[in-house]
């Protein structure tokens, strides 16, 4: 496994396996050194297919769920296409990491051995602190190229690196500070301290030093690290129990091409009244259905509205339900959206969200202005429009009279966008609700995969969050960011996430007034963002000597 490829491949299976269901977590603590260091001795132009081809790899194991999406064709194309151009990320950091180190150009073809092999020797004859300014910059530039992805053309920030360590509570409250993009700096640092250390001690086992030398700095961070998270875990577990609002979170199990199927709307919402009926027995203080659960448009269909306004009404509780809502335009067209309702305990609504960060040729298309074919390759019909603006939802606490709740809605992926989520919470904020449909994706990882990723927005804001999905992870996380057990119902023995059922949130609210806004929270991705411009500044420095010589030749030519 010595060619640059193989070595890159290898490593974005690693990678693949640290995220769930594998979720091996460990493998994401070396996966990105295995990956830098195969290109060492490459030319740049090599550098970057082997980053490319192990990125594809890594993105083609780990999204394979998009092949289970219910539509013939184009859930291949899209797969394709969605791999190809992540992998392009890697490939461009294998190459910034070649680019960024001195003295490790190519190798000339006489020389003996493998490229990636005489490269790495090169790298260990470096001065120390050459090697670990380069860890460091490399680990920067990682960062710079996920803040890239997580906004380039709407923005994919799924499977961020730091996200494959959603368990380890101690290293994730690092995400209050830095958000996510923390943890994969201190990770990818460490990968390749490890890689090159264990690579100096194999090539010259006479030397001593090289776990404390390069090991020492980056191992000192993630002790530092774990301990001050180890000390917020503490403080939070240590304080004074709070009042608790109860949630009875809906999951009809409800497949996809059901969902579309236009026949089946009335057993739909005979699912659902009954689902209902039962959770109420728990005498909950809201009902909550998860994304686009209600069978056609809630407010202009007879029969969902007087099912949903009578239970509300006949159980004296409130609600919340997923539906498309649909308004005219000042044009005379109609515009289409994918809402959330908040209905009261007299069959009112008392407010609606619709979601703002759509999902690109799943429910829009984009250029379908001028593109109108476009369209065509949507599976819900002419598509949607985003929202304009965050809406919190308020409904009253039972147990504690004249208190209300106040909870910052999202819609399906919107849990997974950092500075979406951080834009929807106030300082009045006592809870993150987020609607979601997982079921396009049949019995997969995606489920595991989506609920990892949002368990850091509960982090990063200081808020809990409540899931509820029509196939997947309904669950609640806490400020920690552990996702919280429930009481459960339904879904067999033993319970499945993609089975049909309910559950019961039993959810801590903040103090009154309250709870402090996270460092994260006031200051948003000033971490993430001072990455991209340290890379930039990086790479422009590693051509002045270029730019340097190139002026003087051109200069004595003159």
């Amino acid at each position: 496994m010595r060619h640059p490829v193989f070595q890159s491949v290898l490593a974005g299976a690693m990678l693949a396996a640290a995220f769930p269901k594998a979720e091996v977590a460990g493998l994401a603590w070396v996966a990105p050194g295995l990956m830098a260091v195969a290109v060492l001795g490459c030319s740049p132009r090599r550098a970057f297919w082997a980053g490319f081809w192990g990125g594809l790899v890594y993105w083609a194991i780990s999204l394979y769920w998009l092949l289970l999406i219910p539509v013939a064709f184009w859930p291949v194309v899209g797969w394709l296409a969605l791999c190809a151009y992540l992998a392009l990320y890697h490939g461009v950091w294998t190459w910034a990491c070649l680019r960024m180190l001195p003295g490790t150009g190519p190798v000339s073809q006489g020389e003996p051995g493998w490229a990636w092999d005489r490269g790495l020797a090169r790298l260990l004859t470096l001065p120390r602190l050459t090697r670990m300014a380069w860890m460091v910059a490399a680990a920067v530039g990682w960062v710079g190229l996920e803040m890239i992805r997580a906004r380039l053309l709407t923005g994919f920030p799924w499977n961020l690196l730091g996200v494959s360590q959603y368990t380890l509570l101690p290293l994730v409250q690092l995400a209050k500070v830095t958000g996510v993009y923390g943890l994969s700096f201190v990770m990818v640092w460490t990968s390749l301290a490890l890689v090159v250390a264990a690579a100096g001690m194999a090539r010259f086992p006479g030397r001593r030093g090289w776990l404390t030398g390069e090991l020492l700095v980056p191992a000192a961070v993630v002790a530092v690290v774990w301990l001050w998270g180890a000390r917020e875990c503490y403080r939070h577990l240590s304080a004074p129990s709070a009042p608790v609002v109860r949630l009875a979170l809906l999951q009809p199990a409800v497949p996809q091409t059901l969902i579309w199927d236009s026949r089946e709307d009335e057993a739909r919402l005979r699912r659902l009244v009954r689902l209902s009926q039962e959770a109420l027995r728990s005498r909950p203080d809201l009902l909550v259905w998860p994304e686009a659960a209600s069978p056609g448009f809630l407010r202009f269909d007879s029969n969902v509205w007087h099912a949903v306004s009578g239970l509300a009404r006949a159980s004296n509780v409130w609600m919340v339900v997923g539906s498309d809502d649909a308004e005219a335009t000042g044009t005379g067209e109609v515009a289409y959206y994918n809402s959330a309702f908040l209905i009261s305990s007299e069959g009112v609504i008392k407010n609606r969200y619709a979601k703002r960060h759509l999902v690109m040729f799943g429910e829009y298309a984009p250029l379908a202005r001028w593109l109108p074919f476009l369209k065509r390759l949507l599976p819900v019909g002419e598509g949607f429009k985003p929202g304009a603006e965050a809406v919190h939802f308020e409904w009253p606490l039972t147990a504690a009279g004249g208190a209300k709740v106040r909870a910052a809605m999202l819609i399906c992926f919107e849990d997974v966008m950092a500075g979406l989520v951080r834009r929807s919470v106030a300082a009045d904020t006592d809870l993150i609700l987020n609607l979601t449909n997982d079921g396009w994706f049949r019995e997969s990882a995606a489920q595991y995969q989506h609920a990892a990723n949002a368990v850091f927005r509960a982090v990063e804001t200081g808020r809990p969050l409540v899931r509820c999905t029509n196939n997947g992870r309904t669950c609640w996380v806490d400020e920690l960011g552990r996702l919280r057990e429930m009481e459960s119902h339904g879904g067999g023995e033993p319970p499945s996430i993609y089975a049909e059922g309910w559950h019961v949130a039993a959810v801590p609210l903040p103090p009154q007034g309250g709870a402090a806004l996270t460092f994260y929270h006031r200051h948003g991705d000033w971490f993430g963002w001072a990455c991209v411009g340290a890379t930039a500044g990086l790479l422009g420095w590693s051509y002045w000597p270029r730019v340097g010589r190139w002026k003087a030749r051109n200069g004595s030519q003159n």
